[in-house]
């Protein structure tokens, strides 16, 4: 059931598009058209045929390299790179790729990175920036794909708009988490001061649904599975996600490797770089094999929530190179807003530093 409903609204917001040039497009919601805008590219990349967009040519290893890959196993999200292994993504490549679980701490996921514990990993930008901003000798290789983040409103309740949360509280699991920076950024663009106007309250991932139905907050924030399970429950209705406006195109997750691996070892960056992508792509076009494959791992999801999850993503969204950078630099720009990053740090200028263009 959950599916039908997705692919009916996909199909819904994929007629935003051809609405621009209609009347009726001034009594389209904002987030629809940005909804559509999402809709419309994550197929795209589903249709195209070769390499992930701007990776070139295969890149396959001779010799054969072994690498140590930092991930959160349990991360739907992350499921196509999960599987990736078993379907011989890496293989392919000529790349014996340990997956190394280091469960929800995506802090110490970035640290393994940097002290050469692993060669690589795959996080959240919003959570990685502010270390990299401190010094973490990390370069940034593909953002992978967009969409892990939600804020939600009790289904029932009074808030429908973001500008309604002004004087609320909302529900977090940490305060300095990618969903915080992210609605804190979204809510500053719509007159909604982050640090004054709302109270940030802070809840384990399972109570949030909890303090949302006893109107303890009148939001939560968070990613999926947790947030798709409140909405699909019937006890949330989803306010906003980080697909929304300007956000649409952006990548939320990262490819990071170590700065030594990147500055010496360009080509076995790109392959491995280049698996990964392959694997998120791989996920758009069968997302009920990575969804069945990912319950080895998964921990208390089903085959059919995976998919819905899935399709919710822009698995066929990837940014390297240029794209990449821009989209980081419009991130650090952004976080500068609500004092996560310096003032005085140029987004520009930053994110050339942490982003390798391993594929030019």
């Amino acid at each position: 059931m959950a599916v039908f409903e997705h692919l009916s609204r996909r199909r819904m917001l994929g007629l935003a598009s051809a609405a621009l040039a209609s009347p009726l497009l001034l009594s389209l919601p904002r987030g629809v058209l940005a909804a559509g805008e999402h809709a419309d590219h994550t197929t795209h990349g589903a249709e195209a045929s070769g390499e992930p967009v701007g990776t070139g040519d295969f890149i396959r290893l001779d010799p054969p390299r072994a690498l140590k890959l930092a991930i959160n196993l349990n991360a739907v999200c992350l499921a196509p790179v999960v599987i990736a292994h078993g379907q011989g993504f890496f293989k392919r490549h000529n790349l014996d790729v340990e997956l190394v679980n280091f469960g929800n701490s995506t802090e110490v996921l970035l640290e393994a990175i940097a002290t050469g514990k692993a060669d690589a990993g795959i996080g959240m930008a919003l959570r990685w920036l502010k270390a990299l901003e401190q010094g973490f000798d990390v370069k940034l290789t593909a953002g992978t794909h967009g969409g892990c983040l939600r804020l939600l409103s009790a289904a029932n309740g009074g808030v429908s708009r973001l500008e309604d949360l002004k004087g609320k509280a909302i529900g977090v699991t940490d305060m300095a988490s990618p969903d915080r920076n992210f609605f804190s950024i979204l809510l500053k663009k719509h007159g909604v001061d982050p640090a004054r106007d709302v109270e940030w309250r802070l809840y384990p991932a399972d109570l949030l649904g909890t303090a949302l139905e006893r109107g303890e907050v009148q939001a939560v924030s968070g990613s999926d599975p947790f947030m798709y399970r409140l909405i699909n429950a019937g006890k949330a209705r989803e306010l906003s996600t980080n697909l929304v406006e300007e956000y649409a195109n952006l990548s939320c997750c990262v490819v990071g490797v170590t700065g030594k691996l990147a500055r010496d070892d360009k080509r076995v960056v790109a392959a491995l770089t280049q698996a990964i992508l392959e694997a998120h792509d791989y996920s758009v076009k069968h997302p009920e094999e990575v969804a069945k494959g990912f319950q080895a791992y998964a921990l208390n999801t089903t085959t059919e929530e995976v998919v819905a999850i899935l399709h919710d993503h822009t698995h066929a969204h990837h940014a390297v190179g240029a794209a990449l950078t821009a989209e980081i630099a419009t991130y650090v720009r952004d976080l500068k807003t609500v004092d996560v990053i310096r003032q005085s740090t140029d987004a520009t200028t930053f994110a050339g530093e942490i982003t390798a263009d391993v594929f030019s």
